[in-house]
């Protein structure tokens, strides 16, 4: 059974950083995409980053310039480094790896409160 798990979510102040990380345990043969994704109270989960198998990222126009994904496909893991961060990043980040067009995984999610 794969498991996706986050950590490194938490509490920092408007202009801080953070990083978060997501490992997966289990088998995947072949991850396509991987992604983190975010859902603020009230609102619905949106796209933050993602990165493809060959490298190629991808970044929600809020986040451009200050978050940076990275993600390592033979370790099953992947990585969101988060700096200048406002209020409106907070949010619970959700891990996501892809592995075909009707299949992901996601993982429960970690918590990013910004305070201003």
């Amino acid at each position: 059974q794969v498991q996706l798990v986050e950590s490194g979510g938490g509490l920092v102040q408007a202009g801080g950083s953070l990083r978060l990380s997501c490992a997966a345990s289990g088998i995947i043969f072949r991850i396509n995409t991987m992604g983190w994704y975010r859902q603020a109270p009230g609102k619905q989960r949106e796209l933050v980053a993602t990165i493809t198998g060959g490298g190629r990222t991808n970044y929600a126009d809020s986040v451009k310039g200050r978050f940076t994904i990275s993600g390592d496909n033979s370790k099953r893991t992947v990585s969101l480094q988060m700096n200048s961060l406002k209020s409106g990043d907070t949010a619970v980040y959700y891990c996501n790896m892809q592995v075909s067009v009707a299949m992901s995984y996601w993982g429960k999610g970690a918590l990013v409160t910004v305070s201003s």
